[in-house]
């Protein structure tokens, strides 16, 4: 049985097309986790320290703006020595909109390393393991100098409360440095808005973001590269990292977008953008 949480919409969620963004799901499951932790024997995991190792989710359905919340339902997927792992599935006006993973593990900030479960904290988190079917396995390729780096400052806000970067704010990277890309590649391509009815749509239907190491606050720009591990017949598949000019690596990200017409209906994506694409090819 799941830990149920109602996560109130906001407006501000709210993206040009007019539903809920694709980062702002990631803030959804945060809000649950926080709650479903909270709830537990294992609280002190937040206080003591807790770091995500990895997000992955497929997006199911759009949210739009009511004054119903997001029904987040949370629950053990799986523990091991160090680390936990979460699912959920996000559910809108009766709909399944989502459904993801998070991977965790305790973390110990004084001595900045990983430690492992204690036995009460195992037992805990076995003793609610509900058999969950994985996610499929999404297109991964390295990210080699066929990316296009786009510069990214982090925001003074961007930070939690452990002062570093929050990982919801990877998603935030890696949206703009996808964004900076499709806007260079091809303005026809990135300003599709669906508005009319010879218009396109960009869907995104499933994002992964591993965490590497933990990203600071700073003035100097980081980077985001992006490149294209894959073009389907309607879909496409980027891959991403965000890191700093000497290499070091911070994340690394694959999403899958969907090519849609103005009724969100998949479309075949034209050739003229496959041909722009063809040198950012990864692999």
């Amino acid at each position: 049985m799941g830990f149920t949480v109602d996560v109130p919409l906001r407006w501000g969620d709210m993206d040009a097309q007019g539903h809920v963004n694709n980062a702002g799901f990631v803030d959804y499951l945060q809000e649950a986790r926080v709650d479903f932790l909270l709830a537990s024997p294992v609280a002190h995991l937040l206080g003591g320290g807790v770091v995500v190792v990895s997000h992955q989710i497929e997006y199911r359905s759009p949210v739009s703006y009511s004054t119903q919340p997001v029904l987040v339902e949370v629950s053990v997927a799986g523990v091991k020595g160090a680390v936990f792992e979460l699912a959920y599935t996000l559910s809108h006006d009766g709909n399944v909109a989502a459904v993801a993973r998070t991977t965790l593990c305790p973390y110990d900030f004084e001595r900045h390393c990983v430690r492992r479960l204690t036995l009460e904290e195992r037992d805990y988190f076995a003793s609610h393991v509900v058999p969950t079917e994985p996610l499929r396995p999404s297109r991964r390729l390295p990210v080699d100098d066929r990316a296009m780096e786009t510069p990214m400052r982090v925001r003074w806000s961007d930070l939690d409360s452990y002062g570093h970067v929050n990982n919801v704010k990877f998603f935030d990277y890696v949206q703009e440095g996808r964004i900076a890309f499709s806007e260079r590649v091809s303005a026809a391509m990135a300003r599709t808005r669906g508005g009319g009815s010879s218009d396109y749509l960009w869907m995104v239907v499933r994002q992964d973001v591993d965490y590497v190491t933990q990203l600071e606050f700073r003035m100097e720009p980081y980077r985001v590269a992006t490149g294209v591990a894959a073009i389907g017949r309607t879909s496409m598949s980027f891959c991403s990292e965000v890191r700093d000019a000497e290499g070091v690596v911070y994340a690394r990200a694959a999403t899958t977008v969907v090519c849609a017409d103005a009724a969100g209906r998949p479309a075949p994506i034209p050739d003229a953008w496959r041909e722009v694409l063809a040198p950012y090819m990864l692999g």
